[in-house]
């Protein structure tokens, strides 16, 4: 292969520009995601591209974090490049070695964007991906670690937008195409959000919190979040109404040829009239009308049993028939074995102390 060379991108539109054109790229490796976390919980951003022949051919946004004289080191979603390429793969993989050594590193982080199979594990559907299962070898033969902290979902369910309109509603389960003609029957409409919206989006998320008991952080860390994309074109929410009454609503995150359904929300009203049923319909529709090919209901079960805490989801998300997808996970490089496993034992403090300062 012809020597691959380091490349600076100071600005949003080179970084984001040329992220959008490699395989595997994701939302949480763009400029707005690395400054968000910069803002809310500390995580300082540095940004690594690598070119071939003038064309960029890798790229990793990687977060550093210190604990004590030491770092954590982060690459969320990351790196990008064409895992197909052994070669290319390896040398992306040295250069992020030699860059937690440099920063001593406890640990450095990376959960690729990467397939390492689709379907139920040891069911008909279970089919092995061969670039994830080679990736897999790749990091086991150089002794990195499967991550105890899983910091993304693992799994989750996609849905190819290639397909027409008539064919996914066609693919759907019986249930799901009823409840979307009862959402329609009775009168739920979709529309567009704006800024604007923001608060109503939060007092929603807040309900949802409430009702389905898990927690959430203060307005200002959404408020931050949902700007910031949505100011860069990254993110669109869409709010489900009875009566002109907000009673659902989703934020989609969106790029390059993805779009996430990142954010659920819905008040305790007309639910009767199942808006969340039309709600997913229209932000399967409004991805596939904007040019995304790949549509991502962001999360599925860790274990495919019904005591899963995302097994109810799992099961609504499912109706729309789209294909799990088990991502490679994980995985974290650790120069400092004993240092790594002391971290590990007081993961759980850390951990705590970490969601106290953010």
């Amino acid at each position: 292969m012809s020597a691959l060379q380091s490349v600076t991108l100071t600005t949003r539109e080179s970084w984001n520009t040329a992220l959008s054109l490699l395989p595997y790229a994701h939302i949480l490796q763009t400029w707005e995601w690395g400054e968000f976390k910069h803002a809310t919980t500390g995580w300082q951003p540095h940004r690594l591209a690598w070119s071939q022949a003038g064309r960029i051919v890798a790229m990793a946004s990687i977060g550093v974090r210190s604990i004590g004289p030491f770092k954590v080191i982060y690459a969320p979603k990351g790196p990008a490049l064409a895992y197909e390429d052994a070669d290319l793969a390896a040398f992306v993989l040295d250069q992020l070695q030699t860059f937690a050594h440099k920063h001593r590193a406890i640990w450095l982080k990376i959960d690729p964007d990467v397939i390492a199979a689709t379907g139920i594990p040891a069911e008909s559907d279970d089919s092995a991906n061969p670039t994830g299962q080679a990736l897999i070898a790749a990091l086991k033969h150089r002794g990195w670690h499967y991550s105890a902290d899983q910091v993304q979902f693992r799994n989750t369910v996609t849905l190819n937008l290639t397909q027409s309109e008539d064919e996914l509603l066609a693919a759907m389960g019986q249930s799901t195409r009823r409840k979307i003609r009862i959402a329609e029957r009775d009168g739920i409409t979709i529309r567009e959000g704006t800024i604007a919206d923001l608060a109503l989006l939060y007092d929603l998320y807040q309900t949802t919190g409430q009702r389905d008991d898990f927690l959430i952080r203060p307005l200002s860390y959404y408020q931050d979040a949902w700007r910031r994309f949505i100011d860069a074109g990254l993110a669109m929410p869409l709010i489900a109404e009875s009566s002109g009454k907000a009673v659902a609503a989703v934020i989609l995150f969106h790029f390059g040829r993805k779009c996430w359904y990142f954010y659920g929300m819905s008040s305790n009203d007309a639910r009767e009239k199942q808006p969340n049923y039309l709600l997913q319909w229209s932000a399967i529709r409004w991805a596939k009308a904007n040019g995304y090919a790949c549509y991502d209901f962001w999360g599925a079960p860790d274990e495919f049993v019904e005591s899963d805490k995302l097994w109810g989801v799992y099961q609504f998300k499912r109706g729309f028939h789209g294909e799990v997808t088990r991502h490679v996970g994980a995985w974290d490089f650790v120069p400092n074995p004993a240092l790594y496993a002391a971290y590990t034992r007081a993961l759980p403090r850390i951990l705590a102390l970490l969601k106290r300062r953010s």
